[in-house]
Formats: structure tokens, sequence, C-alpha cells
């Protein structure tokens, strides 16, 4: 990969040329001067890439072969190179982090002034404001693609992620307002805070001001103040609005979403049973009256995982656990499989979004775990751990233990059937072994702390 990055790095420098020198006239004509202007950002960060050292993230690795294909389409006489360049910028964005975003901004401007009419340039460059946290540009944007998208189911998407910015920013109009307008508010450091913090600040910048400011007012008021109340309570739902909507997604077909404070309603004195999905299992599982088909409808919740292949389609599933993985945004076949709650764990937050809408069928589960329960193991609110190795993730059925036994909620919690090809990693046998209380031929007894 080195050979090649630096290859490509090469071929784009003789296209564009470098950092700072004008592109040199092509006889015959070549490249617009924004597609140009593309390949010099394009070179900038495969040299940072290039300086960062081995490339093991597959998400980069897509990028850098898109970068490839913009660079060959811009060398080709008479191609046209404008879906490339936003494949480009798409993949810029998709690699994640505040660089991978600043290219895809970078290249959206391209693309803007190259075809100030493409409703997927101005969507990429909304897009792209927004992962920068540029809230205020960003509705600009995604309101400049609107006015240009003739499909209106097409862009039900976009008008939610307006709704939500601008509830976020008018959460903190009101902040501002109810501190400003406030009798005996005295004291530098509210004053400071207040005037620091405003909707059209990044949202990194909001978020630590809006902090502050609760804080220092708490501080000077104490909690029980009604203004302060009100203050926590806008706070609160700026916070939350940066995760998820404002409103039920009509798409998820009427399930309700729950939280971490409603799961633990849901398991609170249950005990319950993991299956694991082999042909072994199955086989016994429908067997009437078999020892396994009646241990298993001895508990009050059964839990299955990720693609339930060998289990029947009509077999007991009271939660269904998916863990989102491979290259993201995550396409598949459709969760159709009944159940009475859905966990889908996944990252980055805007492609979980989409696989939920895509994936999830109308009917088919009542209740569906919201955007805090899509990553319990590396949440700060939840266990918190650093992420693991990427060639070694978490299974799905590891992560639900993890996250029952955080919650502490249910009765009891046992393992059917993971052994031979079923079982867990090493590391995941560790834990549960540390905490196992009884194992028989069937199950693995875990005792919650």
């Amino acid at each position: 990969m080195g050979q090649t990055l630096t290859g490509l790095l090469t071929s784009v420098r003789a296209i564009a040329g470098r950092p700072g020198t004008p592109p040199r006239a092509r006889p015959g004509g070549g490249p617009d001067p924004e597609l140009l202007a593309a390949l010099r950002h394009c070179g900038d960060h495969l040299a940072d890439l290039a300086a960062s050292g081995p490339l093991t993230d597959a998400r980069r690795t897509r990028l850098i072969a898109s970068i490839g294909a913009l660079t060959t389409a811009c060398s080709t006489p008479g191609a046209d190179a404008f879906d490339a360049l936003l494949r480009t910028g798409q993949q810029a964005l998709d690699s994640g982090g505040d660089a991978g975003a600043r290219l895809a901004l970078a290249l959206a401007d391209e693309a803007t002034v190259l075809r100030a009419r493409s409703k997927g340039a101005w969507r990429l460059r909304g897009n792209a404001l927004d992962a920068l946290g540029r809230s205020e540009e960003a509705i600009t944007a995604y309101e400049r693609h609107l006015a240009l998208q003739q499909n209106a189911a097409a862009s039900r998407d976009v008008e939610r992620r307006i709704a939500t910015l601008r509830a976020a920013g008018d959460r903190i109009d009101e902040a501002l307002a109810l501190v400003e307008g406030g009798e005996g508010a005295t004291g530098a450091g509210v004053d400071a805070g207040a005037v620091r913090l405003s909707r059209h600040l990044p949202a990194a910048d909001a978020l630590a001001a809006f902090t502050e400011l609760v804080r220092l007012r708490t501080a000077e008021r104490g909690a029980a103040d009604p203004a302060v109340r009100r203050l926590a309570a806008l706070y609160a739902e700026h916070r939350r609005l940066a995760d998820r909507d404002p409103m039920a997604d009509p798409l998820l077909g009427g399930a309700e979403p729950i939280g971490v404070p409603g799961l633990r309603r849901f398991l609170a004195g249950r005990t319950v049973c993991l299956v694991a999905d082999t042909p072994h299992t199955a086989e016994h599982e429908q067997r009437p009256g078999s020892s396994l088909a009646t241990l298993i409808e001895g508990y009050d919740l059964v839990v299955r995982c990720d693609a339930v292949r060998h289990a029947a389609p009509t077999a007991r599933t009271d939660l269904h656990a998916v863990t989102l993985r491979g290259d993201s945004p995550w396409k598949g076949p459709r969760w159709d499989r009944r159940a009475t709650a859905r966990l889908v764990f996944g990252d980055p937050l805007p492609h979980w979004r989409l696989a939920l809408r895509s994936r999830l069928v109308p009917g088919a589960q009542d209740r569906v775990g919201d955007a805090t329960l899509r990553r319990p193991l590396h949440d700060p609110a939840l266990l918190a751990e650093a992420a693991a190795d990427a060639d070694e993730p978490a299974s799905t059925a590891f992560t639900v233990l993890r996250l029952l036994d955080f919650l502490g909620t249910p009765a009891r919690v046992d393992l059917i059937g993971f052994e031979g090809p079923a079982a867990l990693p090493p590391r995941e046998r560790e834990w549960i072994g540390a905490r196992t209380g009884r194992t028989d031929d069937t199950a693995v007894r875990i005792t919650l702390r």
C-alpha cells in the first residue's frame, strides 16, 4: 500500500501541481480548474496519510481507491470526472475524522462551483459542514439541496436533519434569553459564558460553552432556582438533539424508541437466555417437549443475535441484537424476524441511522434501541472502554452480555448452545468464566454483579 500511495501521490502532483503552484496550461484543453484544485486537495490529504504510517483502516483504503479513480478520470480526454469527484467527497466523509470532513468540504466547494445546480454537490457540502459542527452553514447548504431536489421522498431525511439542527439552535437562543433577561444576573463568569455561547459556534464549542454556562449559573443561584432548572432542561434537550432527531422517526413503523432507562425497565426482574444459532440447538428447540425446548420456554426473555439462519422463523425471539459490521454504509437483508425489542449496534451515527431506516420492517418489532444504545462498550455514559482491536471486534452476544451486566436489572442471564463452532473468542470466554455461576450440559449460568 505504501508504494501504491506514493505512486498515486506522484500522479496527482503531475496532473494538478504542488500546493501553492498555479496549474500549468494544457494544450488542447484539459481538466477544469476546479477539478485540478480538487486534485490538489486530494494530494495534500494523500501526503498527510503517507506521513501517518501504514494504512490499516478499510475506509481510508477505499478513499485512496476513489482518489485514484478521480485521477484517472481527470487524465482521460473527454471523460466526465464530476461523478468521480462526488464519490471521492463521500468517501472522504465516510473515512471519518475532521481531516476527512475537511477534504469532503473542499471537494464539495469545487463541485458547487463546477455545477452550481447539482443537488448531490450541495448535499455533500451540507453533510461535510454538519460533520464539522458548522450547523448554520450546513442548514444553508441543505436548503439549497432541497430547492434542487424534485423527489420529495428522497429529501425527507434532509428535512429532518434541518429540523434537528434548528431545534438545537433554538435551545441555545432560549438559554441566552433566559440568562440575559433574568433578574439579578451578576458575576462576570456568567456574563462571559453567555457571550461565548451562540448557535453560530461550531457544535463542540457551543456544547462546551453551554456546559460552562449551566455550571456557572447553577453555582450562582443554586439548582433549585426555577430559571436554573429550565436552563438545565434546555441543556439536556440540546445534548439529546446532538445524537438523534427531535421526533419519532415515521420510518420506524410505529416502533417505540427506547434508551437506557427503558431497557432497564424492560429487563427488570426477568430471567434471560441468549440462544446460539446452531443447527444442533435449532433442531432440538423445534422438537415439541424436548428438554432444550422446555428449558428455553421457561425464560422470561429469549435473546437471539445477528442473522438467525437455523432457528425456525416462528422461534420465539423477545430481544434481537445485531451488530453492523463491514463496510459502511451497511446494506443487507431487512430485519423481518418478529421480536419484541431490537437492538442495533454500530458507529458512526449517520450510517447507523440510515441502516435503521432502510432495514427495519414495520411491525416486526415493538421497541427499537435508540442512539444511546448503539455502542454500549465504548460509550462514555455506559461501559466507556477503549476501542478494541479492529481485527477482533466484540461479538454481538458478548456486547449484549456486557450491557446486561452493566444494567444489572435482569434476575439471571444464561447462555445456551455457545460451544463448539458457536464458542465465543478466548478473551470473551475469559470474561464469562470469571462470572460463571454454574455450568451444565445446556447452559452457562452467569451471575450478574
